[in-house]
Formats: structure tokens, sequence, C-alpha cells
């Protein structure tokens, strides 16, 4: 049974600990506000120019056009880029990332691919160093300080295109986590390389049907389609990178916030819990010493 002095410095302790999640919290829901609305703010570009590209893309003859679009004609070497916080304390967010990694390179590996790993953000790498620390070819930090920008975003974009300029891989697929609120953020698969027109939302599916020139609409373009997508694709594999970094952005100190509210819920609770047992065994302390000078009344 734990002495008075024990439970007191634990008290002492938790309530500590309590103010430094309870800090956390403020700082990571501060910072969660201007995340939220940049990441918001990116998603209509970044998906319009994917579906504009996969438009223009559909008018090119299969096998031509540049080689962001074609590929290499193999799918042999795949690369997995991992998006993940340098920070934890966020709850499940970086877990779940690097959960999702995991079975995507156990389903190439299973259908006989070579897999390379680049890691953007330190927590991805701990984590996959564990397991698949071989396949780990370069790691990324540092990507959201002191903010998130296009610059650092076009960096990691032309790492790719210089890698697989020189052939090191055939396709190129991100996984990052895709924000939906507070306490809700989705693991998102996305291949970069070669490109393909992601999937249309139901929104934007309404909308482009109420749009006049939706139906039956022909476009000319000037200059040609392959000149368009040679100067756009390099572009494009930019902007994907940048939001998937502001996406992330947010439901990091989103997951963050969540997480420091619960540690700072459950150590009010621990807090209540050994109060009550430090009163019971103060008390039980009291009440022998009254027994033992009674006692030894009685025997005089």
């Amino acid at each position: 049974m734990a002495s008075l002095k024990d439970l007191r410095n634990r008290i002492s302790s938790v309530k500590s600990t309590q103010k430094i999640t309870s800090a956390m919290k403020m700082v990571a829901a501060a910072k969660l506000r201007r995340a939220q609305e940049q990441a918001e703010a990116a998603r209509p570009y970044a998906e319009r120019m994917g579906r504009m590209l996969g438009s223009v893309a559909s008018s090119v003859v299969a096998g031509q056009g540049p080689k962001l679009l074609s590929g290499t004609g193999s799918d042999q070497v795949q690369l997995v880029v991992v998006a993940t916080a340098d920070r934890g304390l966020c709850g499940g967010f970086n877990s779940s990332i690097v959960r999702e990694a995991k079975r995507l390179i156990d389903e190439l590996k299973g259908q006989g691919k070579d897999v390379k790993v680049l890691c953007v953000g330190r927590k991805g790498r701990d984590q996959l160093r564990r397991t698949h620390g071989n396949l780990i070819i370069e790691t990324i930090e540092d990507v959201t300080k002191p903010y998130p920008s296009f610059e650092k975003a076009d960096e990691i974009a032309e790492t790719l295109r210089r890698m697989f300029a020189a052939e090191e891989f055939d396709v190129c697929t991100l996984i990052y986590a895709r924000f939906k609120s507070a306490i809700a953020q989705l693991v998102t698969r996305q291949q970069l390389i070669p490109f393909t027109a992601g999937e249309i939302s139901e929104d934007e599916a309404q909308s482009d049907s109420a749009s006049p020139q939706a139906e039956g609409a022909v476009y000319e373009y000037e200059p040609s389609e392959e000149q368009i997508l040679a100067d756009l694709l390099p572009r494009n594999l930019s902007v994907q990178i940048y939001r998937a970094i502001l996406e992330n952005n947010a439901s990091e100190h989103g997951a963050r916030m969540t997480a420091m509210d619960n540690a700072t819920r459950n150590a009010g609770e621990m807090i209540n819990k050994l109060t009550l047992q430090y009163n019971r065994t103060r008390q039980a302390a009291i009440t022998t010493e009254l027994i033992e000078i009674i006692s030894a009344k009685e025997a005089m």
C-alpha cells in the first residue's frame, strides 16, 4: 500500500502532466484553425487541376505524350511515399498512415514487385524502420517548419521527377491523411506517377452536370495537348504534394488536439481517484493512531 508521501508525489506529478497536456491542446487548437483553412482552400484547385489534366490526357493517344503520363511501360519498381509528422503525441495519426503503408508494401511484394520507400516525416521512418528498414531510400524532414510552403513541396516533387527521369522507379504512390474533422482523418492513397485522373466527388459531379458546357462540349487546345501536358504535369505533381502536406498538417493538429483533450480528461480522473485514495489512507492512519492512544491509556 502506497504511503501518504508517495500519494502526494503522484498527485503532484499528474497535475503537472495535466497542465502540459492542457497547454498542448490549446496550442494545437490555435494552429488547427489556420491549418484547416489552408487545407480546404487548396482542395478545389488541386482537384480541378487534376480533372482538367485528366480531360486533356484523355484526348492523347495511349502510349504517347510526356513520360509522366505514359509511364515507363512497366510497373515492376514501385515507390511508396509515406507522409507522416515529425512529432508524436497526436494519437493514432502516424500509426494509421504507417499501417496503410505496410499494407500496400505487403500487397506489392506479394505481387512480386520491387518496392522502395521514401519517408516524408520522422515518425514514418521510425516506425517503418523496424519492419521495412531495408526498403527506405531517403527521409525528408521538417517540411512544415516553420510553416507548410509550396517551395518545399516543389523540392519533393523535383526529387521524384529526377528519380523518375533516372528510371529509379516505374510507379509512385503517395500515402497521407486527408483532413475531415478534428476527430476523423481519412488515410488516402494517391498515385502520382504516372498521372491518373482522380475520382470525382458527388458534389463536383452535380456541379458539372449543372454546367451548360458539360454535355457535348468540344474543346480545341492551343498549343497542342502534348505541349500542355508537358508543361502542366510537373506542376501538377508539386500541387498534389503541396495539397497532401496541407491535409497532413491539418490532420496532425486535429489529432493532437483530440489526443491532448483525452489525456487532460484522463489526468483529471486519475487525480480524483488518487485524492480519494489519499484521503482514505490518511483517515485510516488517523484512526490507527487514535486506537493506539486509547489502548495505551487503558493499559496504564
